[in-house]
Formats: structure tokens, sequence, C-alpha cells
């Protein structure tokens, strides 16, 4: 049997030179500066980062992206899925930052969706050592379901892009089961998975290529980030919260941690993933030099075959 032809492209994100959503504090550099880097660094695509941080304006924001050849691929929108009075609020802004990629780019990047993580105290502090009493209550992932199946809806109504859900340390879909719950209560034809390997490794998952394998149908995009197995031990060990992981380098530059990334660019490439790879090394606000970190996580990954 002949194997799927695989064409993926690589970007990177703005929040691999600090500009997180988290409204930390710290000077982000600008966006002029973020996408030349990018660009200079051998990057296809970038992701949007915060409303905001790039121009919310289509025709200008398209200007800035083809003055680069870059691509615009994704942007990610946190809310609090647990909070049906944040639910509202939260559409409201997933379907703006849709329409802006939808006019600026038209039906290629993908709306990002994730829990508002780092936002409840208990997540945030147990990010990385989550057991299944932590965890919600099965019968809260049908409600919690719905309510990102309704957002992906009506982005996808509004604008025409896919919704994908990034699972991610420090919120409530951060471990292995709540992966799969979260995907076993939300409709496969309106949301995908953002397959993220650092943040899957740092909330205890093991194997990633199971994983792919079993959802190869809901993965429609993936964060290429790794994960420092030594300051994962610390972090569990000293009962570090999820920020004091993030300022201790937790997310290390690719290679340097312990995700198999030949095993996964393998698993993707048999299934014939034909999607972006966004590479992301969450660092804070002056945190190390962003521009050379991008550098060597672009050339890892052409040492691992992608041109």
């Amino acid at each position: 049997m002949t194997k799927p032809i695989s064409r993926i492209r690589i970007a990177n994100a703005p929040c691999s030179w600090g500009a997180l959503e988290f409204g930390l504090p710290g000077e982000t550099l600008g966006y002029t500066q973020v996408l030349n880097e990018i660009r200079e660094t051998g990057y296809a695509g970038t992701e949007l980062g915060d409303w905001g941080f790039m121009p919310a304006e289509p025709a200008a924001l398209r200007r800035e992206l083809a003055a680069r050849q870059l691509a615009l691929v994704g942007a990610f929108v946190p809310i609090a899925f647990t909070q049906q009075e944040a639910c509202a609020e939260g559409a409201t802004r997933a379907v703006q930052t849709a329409r802006l990629m939808a006019e600026t780019a038209g039906g290629t990047p993908f709306l990002v969706l994730a829990d508002d993580n780092g936002k409840d105290p208990s997540r945030t502090r147990l990010a990385g050592r989550v057991t299944p009493e932590h965890s919600l209550p099965p019968e809260e992932w049908t409600a919690y379901g719905e309510r990102v199946n309704r957002i992906a809806q009506a982005v996808r109504q509004e604008t025409g892009l896919r919704s994908v859900f990034h699972h991610h340390c420090a919120g409530y879909v951060e471990a292995p089961w709540e992966i799969e719950a979260l995907l076993g209560s939300t409709d496969p034809q309106l949301v995908g998975l953002c397959f993220d390997t650092g943040h899957y490794r740092f909330g205890g998952g093991t194997a990633p290529v199971e994983l792919l394998r079993r959802y190869r149908e809901r993965v429609w995009h993936v964060h290429f980030k790794d994960c420092s197995p030594a300051l994962h031990e610390q972090s569990c060990r000293n009962g570090w919260d999820y920020f004091e992981s993030i300022r201790r380098g937790i997310f290390c530059e690719l290679g340097r941690g312990d995700v198999p990334f030949a095993a996964v660019l393998e698993e993707l490439r048999d299934s014939g993933y034909n999607g972006w790879i966004v590479v992301e090394q969450d660092v804070l606000p002056g945190m190390g030099s962003p521009k050379e970190c991008a550098r060597r996580n672009r050339e890892f990954l052409t040492r691992c075959g992608c041109e």
C-alpha cells in the first residue's frame, strides 16, 4: 500500500520571543522585530500572538506578512470553558480573531482554542503533576465539550475557519486522560486537536506516537516544543508552579529535552499529515536570545529532515 504524501511546513510563533498570552510583566519585543527574526531564522509562517500584538486591520497585517513571505497559520484564544458566563465573551473574541485571520489569509489558518491556562490557582500550582482527582468530574466534561463545540461552530459559521483545541499545562486539559475526555466530548467535525509535544510531555504524557495514531483524524495542527527532563523532575520535587517552571526553562530548545521528535515526525509523515508544525519555545520577556534559539531550533529540524 502506498503511503500518503506528507507536505509539512515549519512556522514559529511570537511566544518564542516572549509575547505570551498571560499578561506577564516585562518588556515584549515589537511585532516588526519578531516577524523579521522569524523570517531570518528560516521559518515560513507565524501564529498571530496576543490580540493587538500584530496589526488588527487585515490589509495592514497582510502587508506585513507579505513583505516577509510569511503565512499566517493560526491564533491562540484562551477561554475559561469551565465557567458558563465566560464563554459569551470568549466567543466574541474567538470570532473577532478568526475574522481577522480569514480576511487576512483566507480559509487556511486555525483558530486555536484552549482553556484559560494559568488563571486557576490550583491548576497553575499543580502543572506537571496533575493526578485524576484534580481533573474535572466525568459529569462536567459534557458541558465543557458543548461549550467548545458552540464556539467552534460560531467561528465556522461567521468566518469559515476551523478550530482546534490546544491541551496546555496549568489548564483543565493537561494530562493524557484529560485530552481523551476533551476529544470524547467534542464534535470531531467541528473540533480538531492542536497536539503540542512539550505540553503533552510536561503534562505526564509518555507515548506521543500512540496518541497520534489513535487520534490521527483529529490532529489538524501541531506545535513542536521540547521539555527538559531534569527541570521536569525538579519542578515536581520542589512543587514549582507553572510560571516558575517556565521561568526556569522547562521548555528547552528542541533536541535538548526528551521529546522523541524523530519518531513523532515519522508518524506524522506516515499518516500523511499536510499541516503546519509550529515551533514554540515559551520564554518570559527578557529571557535569553530568542533569535538564536529560533535559529538553533530550525537547524535541529533541518537535521531531522524538515526542509
